[in-house]
Formats: structure tokens, sequence, C-alpha cells
């Protein structure tokens, strides 16, 4: 249970029956959970300023418009106001549901507008420097730096997955990895020999390691504890340095780059949608951009007529 956030007013609107359903039943990440605690907190300290205490079902479409036009005000980006707005959707149609309410108030709400950044991602040639020429040393920390680095690369999954990944999602037989997404999803991802007898070995030396263990996620720490997500962070950011003069060095752009590299190397979006989870084809399209991109850069380059 989440809590600690919430000033009691909050609790006349049934927010933290709506947080554990999403933390128990929806299964979101606890980063995820507090994101949506902290909208509707600023939701409702707003409403309880400007109207009192109103019953959830009095709370309307032109209040909703007063809190979203006040944060513009206070010069909140476009990209923080949809999240906003869509922790209020899920609250509201959480409150359908358990007919709290008979009509959403953010029916007639949309989100504002805003123009997508190109997803920022690694060169290829940086990548094969990092895996291939870089030593990672021969300590438990070096080898495991290594197989998350190869595993983000190879998989594109999230941070958050990597951590929750398992031994028994690890499937030999097929050459895949199951992967438990957002919202508890599933998805398969195929993987090639080489990092199975990677993992193969790793999970062996891990056995050696840490006997007594009964930690049942594939990556542990130097202690034969689950990764924490600064960690991961860290080390990344660490090693995309040694190789890559991009601004931005997070697990995220290895996701980023997985994606834009099978883009460019041809493969078709509907199964790059797939390996990577989204639940919309929208999502996966920015790659896309990425790519042409690129085309333009070696037309400039090379036409005559550029």
């Amino acid at each position: 249970m989440v809590t600690g956030f919430f000033m009691p007013l909050t609790e006349t609107y049934s927010t933290q029956d709506f947080l554990n359903y999403l933390t128990f039943q929806k299964r979101y990440s606890k980063h995820t959970v507090i994101s949506y605690q902290n909208d509707l907190k600023g939701f409702f300290d707003f409403i309880f300023l400007h109207y009192q205490s109103i019953a959830l079902k009095e709370i309307s479409a032109p209040m909703v418009r007063s809190w979203l036009a006040s944060l513009k005000e206070n010069k909140a980006a476009s990209k923080t106001i949809n999240r906003k707005i869509s922790s209020l959707k899920s609250f509201f149609k959480y409150q359908l549901k358990m007919k709290n309410i008979a009509v959403s108030p953010m029916a007639t709400t949309s989100s504002l507008k805003v123009s997508r950044r190109l997803p920022s991602f690694i060169e290829q040639k940086d990548i094969n420097t990092l895996l291939t020429d870089t030593d990672f040393g021969s300590s438990w920390e070096g080898k495991l730096n290594y197989l998350i680095l190869e595993l983000l690369y190879q998989t594109g999954i999230r941070l958050n997955e990597l951590i929750h990944l398992q031994e028994g999602h690890i499937d030999k037989q097929t050459n895949t990895i199951k992967v438990l997404g957002k919202g508890n999803k599933e998805r398969i991802i195929p993987v090639n020999n080489q990092l199975l007898q990677l993992i193969d070995k790793y999970i062996s030396e891990k056995r050696i390691q840490f006997p007594e263990s009964s930690n049942i996620y594939l990556l542990v720490s130097k202690k034969g504890k689950i990764l924490y997500p600064k960690y991961v962070y860290n080390m990344v950011k660490l090693n995309l340095g040694r190789v890559s003069t991009n601004e931005r060095k997070s697990p995220h752009v290895l996701r980023h780059s997985f994606a834009t590299h099978l883009t460019n190397n041809g493969a078709q979006i509907n199964a790059i949608k797939d390996l990577l989870g989204h639940s919309s084809l929208a999502a996966t399209q920015i790659y896309t951009h990425n790519s042409i991109e690129k085309l333009k850069e070696v037309h400039k380059l090379a036409h005559p007529k550029s």
C-alpha cells in the first residue's frame, strides 16, 4: 500500500482504493503509482482550495479545465499536463467502474498537442565498441555489468523489466525470454545463442557465489540481493560515457538504440512494436522518423543535387 502522500481531505474521494487497484491488480510499479498519487493530490488540493468539500460526483469538466489552466499559467510543460490528464482519466474511469459516479468529468477533456522529440540512441559502432572491446574485468560486478548491458541492448527491455527478470523466464529450448511488462502484460523476446550461453554461465557462477540464496531473480548484486534501479542507471551511464558523446546515457537510451537499429536494418514496425511491448503502434512509429532522418543525411552527403 502506498501511503504518506495524501492530506486527509483526499480520502473523501476514494483515492487510496484506486491506488491499491493500480498496485495490486494492475501491478504498476511503485514509481508509477507514486506519480498517479502526486497528480491526484495536486488536483484534489486545487478542488478543495477553490470549491471546498464537494462530493466526487459534483466535480465537473469546467473544474478540471480550471485546474489545467492553472497548471498552464504556472508554466507546466505540455507533457507534464498530459500525464496529469491521463492520471485523472484513469481515476474517474475507475470511479465509473465502481459506480461511485454516473459520468466522468474527463469525457470531454483532450490531451495537449506535444511536439515529439526524436528518441536519443547510441550509434551501432559505439555499441559494438562497448560490448566487444571493453574490458569489464573478472569480478562479480564486472560480469554482472556486462550481462546487464547485453540484455538491455539485445532485448530492448525497460529498466524495471530487467530488474524483475527471473531465471524461470529464460527458455533455452525456444531461445526466448519472457518479459513481464507494464500492467503485468507478458511478451516473448527471441534471443541468440551467445546471450543464452552468457546467461547460463552467469547462473552457474551465481550458484557458486551465493549457494544459500533463494533469490528468484536472474540478476543479483554482489550481496546476492535484487538489483536496485539506481545501480543499473549509474552503471549504464558510466559505460555509455566511455564510448559515446551522446548527451543522454541511460538504460532507456539502450532501449531506443535497440529499436532504432532494428528499424535501420529493415525490421517491420509491427514486429518492433511487439518486441518493445507497446500497446499502440503510434508509440513505435517515432523510430521510423530516426530512420528517415538518417536517409536525409545520406541523401544530403551523397546526392549531387542535394
